[in-house]
């Protein structure tokens, strides 16, 4: 029989989970929090890098837009019309999506003298680069799999370190602020305690605003709505990676190439879309068969601001539009939600708290990798040594169940975990001994 108290059994495999899932996550964090950082300055990092394509001093008439294009298309031989983007300013350049062999070219022509002022491949652009880097490590839906299990262990480690956190009848002093006077020890357990009390919430708004993006959760929750009829088109996001325009048409195997569209039809198209005021910027895309209207939508990156139009090009005619507000609501909410994530939903403010989670969850991670190699036996993981095995009630077995129905690379990697320590690791003793298991 053991010797110690049930409490002092949970609270010692609580301080194991923690610390196994922050060892995970810390590579993880540190990376994540530095890549999604830059990307919620995308406005200004990306005003920056245009500025040359900003303000022109060409004068005159501007040109019909099928001879922007024209000039866009013949820059980019072999391309066809993907996008065309509105210009925000008289005075800027137009920038214009051909694509070939696949692949988008943001062409930048001025549209007035039909000069074509640059070429940048489109997923070769910055904002873009770091978006791959943030949410799939360059390594497509695999990538996007590894963040998404780093991301749902960053919620274990949250929620687990929040119940080791928890005052329990002491004072503020260690809880709220650290204590500067108790030497290293205290003050680098301090700060990693503090600082996850201040950043944890906000810390998992992030993380959760992000699962939609990820190849499992966002493939999940579309075959839940499909299950419950509450599928309202397709989404407005990517899932690992792929936008839903894409999924639809490798599902079909559908490759067929956009045909040219009638000359003067984008002229019309255009003046049809600048009295709905539509949130910039502005994408203008050809019908993908002839007949079809022309669909023209907003990319702002404040979702609820976002809107779509149907303008039929022979005539100029509305028709349809919608709004954010006509969405299904689990499209609304996520919409809110990834807007907050990019740090779109409420301007600088949004941009300002972004960053200090950021630096929060990177505070956190240092501090505790500091606490770990510190305390860490030479020659051993350093990981709490389990007391004995702790008895689980109805209440956090059905917690679990529930954070594994939520979050199924939860599940299946605590179960591997599991199954992992018990056939394996506990009948090995060099290893049962590095990672604590010796006395289990």
């Amino acid at each position: 029989m053991s010797v110690h108290a049930p409490g002092t059994r949970w609270y010692n495999a609580v301080w194991r989970w923690h610390f196994y899932a922050g060892l995970l996550c810390i590579p993880f964090i540190l990376w994540l929090t530095t890549t999604g950082t830059i990307y919620l300055w995308r406005p200004q990092i990306e005003a920056l890098l245009d500025r040359p394509y900003a303000h022109l001093a060409t004068k005159g008439p501007v040109a019909p837009a099928d001879a922007q294009v024209a000039a866009a298309i013949a820059a980019v031989p072999g391309s066809r019309l993907h996008r065309y983007i509105l210009p925000d300013a008289a005075d800027g350049a137009v920038s214009i999506l051909v694509s070939r062999d696949g692949a988008d070219q943001r062409v930048h022509v001025d549209p007035r003298s039909l000069a074509v002022l640059g070429i940048e491949r489109e997923d070769g652009r910055l904002m873009p680069l770091v978006s791959r880097l943030h949410g799939q490590l360059l390594a497509g839906a695999t990538g996007s799999m590894i963040v998404e299990i780093a991301a749902c262990w960053a919620i274990v480690m949250i929620l687990t370190g929040l119940y080791l956190w928890w005052p329990r009848g002491r004072g503020p002093a260690g809880v709220v602020w650290p204590r500067l006077h108790g030497g290293r020890r205290l003050f680098w357990r301090d700060l990693h305690a503090v600082t996850g009390l201040w950043v944890s919430l906000l810390g998992l708004g992030l993380i959760l605003t992000g699962l939609p993006w990820a190849t499992t959760w966002g493939s999940y929750l579309k075959e839940v709505r499909a299950i419950t009829h509450a599928t309202d088109g397709p989404v407005d996001w990517t899932i690992g990676g792929k936008s839903a325009t894409a999924d639809h048409a490798e599902h079909h195997g559908m490759a067929m190439p956009t045909p040219a569209p009638p000359p003067g039809q984008l002229d019309r198209v255009i003046a049809a879309t600048r009295p709905l005021a539509i949130a910039p910027p502005v994408m203008i895309a050809p019908p993908a068969m002839r007949g079809a209207p022309w669909r023209v939508s907003s990319d702002a990156a404040d979702r609820p601001l976002r809107s779509e139009a149907k303008i039929d090009g022979a005539t100029g005619r509305v028709v349809s539009t919608r709004g954010f507000g006509q969405r299904h609501w689990i499209d609304r909410i996520i919409g809110y939600g990834i807007a907050a994530h990019e740090g779109a939903l409420f301007g600088l403010a949004n941009q300002i708290i972004g960053t200090l989670t950021a630096l929060g969850l990177m505070l956190l991670a240092i501090s505790g990798a500091v606490l770990w190699w510190r305390r860490r036996p030479v020659g051993l993981l350093g990981a709490p040594i389990p007391l004995s095995r702790p008895r689980f009630g109805w209440a956090l077995v059905a917690a679990i169940v529930a954070l594994a129905l939520y979050l199924p690379l939860f599940g299946a990697t605590l179960l591997l975990v599991l199954l992992i320590e018990r056939a394996v690791l506990r009948r090995l003793a060099g290893p049962r001994r590095w990672l604590g298991l010796r006395t289990a």
